[in-house]
């Protein structure tokens, strides 16, 4: 526990060390100042260092495999009292029957007892309270690098289960287009199954969380487009507007696609004329801003099953980036525009 309240073990071992010599040196020197030889004053020292340092060592050993809790707090009074008290004891008749001739030295050690033994008692509380506290302080940086770590797997748990959801919702909705054309136009059904796959095939194993290009992101609205095309026919027309600076600036991969998967349904449902949607990309300092606008008929039913694509995305970023500000809707008379801000972080 003790060597926990610094860097690393041989770090605690060589301050240790060193409050031991500097124990040694002023006790030396104030035993010399007081009168008493140096070499007795040097050997009086060096048994009082090692004590304490004997004493840190077995108080180390005691605490780092048991720290008393509610009512045996008081252990962390009575050990150090106690382990104290036995080495001024050891202190002083050890030192007596070394230096039995100098009768002006056992004098001191006889006088000067409660004084020693009340000096290595402080001295030992204080290590033992300082360890305890910076053992407290390790546990709960440990406990919330627990927590972090679980918080990001749950995040990552999460967006895996968006994933498995947004590619099962655009390949059912594909499907039943299929399944719709394969009687009255069989050629395009054919051709839809082709895209489907090419498109399938360089997205359904890419990592939901993983960045890409918006220029990569584009070929795969593109991919994306050719074939709801032949689903719906000359009524969809997706007018792109991209500023070139921003091509090589990066986003989450797949994060546009269900927003305009959205706008497609919105903007076809109870429209029966061809329906113009816009993507816009642009830079704004440090984000990349994606707009995209769909016509609606605001007096038209809710198209059942829709909102997935919004709330899915929404839900990403704030996983990504722990904001809920990045993503925004609006109305404009008969237009719905949503606004994608992306932090350029990488």
């Amino acid at each position: 526990m003790f060597s926990k309240a610094f860097s690393t073990p041989n770090k605690a071992n060589f301050i240790i060390q060193g409050a031991g010599i500097i124990w040694l040196l002023a006790t030396s020197v104030i035993l010399h100042f007081y009168g008493i030889e140096w070499m007795v004053a040097l050997g009086d020292g060096a048994i009082y260092s090692l004590i304490f340092i004997g004493s840190i060592f077995i108080l180390d050993r005691i605490f780092s495999s048991y720290i008393p809790k509610g009512a045996n707090t008081w252990l962390l009074l009575i050990l150090p009292l106690v382990l104290s008290l036995v080495g001024a004891l050891f202190h002083r008749y050890f030192l007596q029957w070394i230096f039995s001739e100098d009768l002006a030295y056992k004098d001191l050690l006889r006088n000067h007892f409660l004084l020693r033994w009340l000096i290595l008692a402080i001295v030992e509380i204080m290590v033992t309270l300082l360890a305890i506290v910076v053992s407290k302080l390790e546990q709960q940086e440990e406990l919330q690098k627990r927590e972090l770590h679980m918080v990001e797997l749950s995040k990552e748990s999460e967006l895996y289960q968006i994933r498995q959801q947004l590619q099962p919702h655009f390949l059912f909705n594909s499907l039943n287009s299929i399944n719709a054309l394969v009687v009255s136009q069989p050629q395009k059904a054919r051709e839809m199954v082709l895209q489907l796959s090419d498109f399938l095939r360089g997205t359904i194993r890419k990592d939901l969380q993983s960045w890409v290009k918006l220029e990569e992101e584009i070929k795969y609205l593109q991919m994306y487009l050719e074939i709801e095309k032949v689903r719906f026919g000359h009524r969809l027309q997706v007018n792109f507007n991209v500023e070139e600076e921003v091509l090589g600036m990066l986003i989450p991969q797949l994060l546009i696609q269900p927003l305009l998967e959205n706008a497609i349904k919105h903007g076809l449902y109870g429209i029966t004329g061809p329906v113009e949607i816009y993507l816009e990309a642009r830079k704004e300092q440090n984000y990349l801003i994606i707009i995209i606008e769909n016509p609606f008929d605001p007096e038209a039913p809710a198209v059942k099953g829709t909102g997935f694509g919004l709330s899915s995305v929404e839900r990403r970023l704030y996983l990504i980036f722990g904001r809920m500000d990045l993503l925004k809707k609006d109305i404009h008379g008969n237009k719905f525009l949503v606004q994608l801000k992306i932090p350029q972080l990488k």
